[in-house]
């Protein structure tokens, strides 16, 4: 597999601290598992961040500090696990923390119809943003749009062009509201995409904004 694009330094410093929404950490987790590069620079930000905590001096906490701390513990999301799954054999376009949710292959999953050409199957992951794998159908193409937070999105099959560049499977995209771009399949095959967000897209023609209602993207 031949990874062109990655994610940037704080992605992957999030992703390290734990702070990132769990639909985002999962599709981290997923590139993580393709791509021995990004799995360095993963270990270099949590080296990075325990020197910083090793550095803060110890400071004397109050009761209710304390209390305030175990309590959002307990609302923390898990962990999502990036180790490679030994007891089951994958298909090589399911990276191995998404086939614990999915539990199947990509041709065998119940696509649903999004739109012309478009098929999708919502991961339900949490109430902010959304999570979700597309099928897109050969040139077809995403509404021009933009972001309102960020946009994640891991390649799992096959190819799309945009005014970034070409991604292929385990490249990912990492855009933020500074982005306008419109995608389109520029093979003969389905491009199958992971895609995390933690806000609406922000479509930039009317056809996009009259249908953003229906897609929930």
């Amino acid at each position: 597999m031949n990874i062109r694009h990655h994610f940037d330094d704080a992605t992957l410093m999030a992703y390290a601290a734990g702070t990132l929404p769990e639909g985002m950490a999962l599709l981290v987790a997923c590139h993580l598992h393709w791509c021995p590069a990004c799995r360095d620079r993963v270990k270099h930000a949590e080296a990075v961040g325990g020197a910083l905590l090793d550095s803060i001096e110890p400071k004397s906490m109050s009761a209710n500090a304390l209390d305030d701390i175990l309590s959002r513990l307990d609302d923390e999301q898990p962990t999502v696990d990036v180790s490679p799954t030994q007891s089951v054999i994958l298909p090589k376009d399911v990276p191995a923390p998404l086939h614990s949710y999915i539990n199947t292959s990509l041709d065998n999953l119940p696509w649903k119809r999004l739109g012309y050409g478009v098929h999708h199957i919502d991961l339900n992951l949490g109430s902010k943003g959304t999570t979700r794998l597309l099928k897109i159908a050969p040139g077809v193409s995403v509404p021009h749009h933009t972001h309102s937070g960020n946009e994640l999105t891991l390649i799992l099959r096959g190819s799309y062009s945009d005014e970034i560049g070409r991604f292929s499977a385990g490249d990912v995209a990492d855009l933020d509201g500074e982005i306008h771009h419109q995608p389109i399949v520029d093979t003969d095959q389905d491009c199958i995409c992971l895609i995390a967000t933690d806000s609406p897209l922000k479509f930039s023609g009317l056809m996009g904004r009259l249908v953003q209602p229906f897609i929930g993207l």
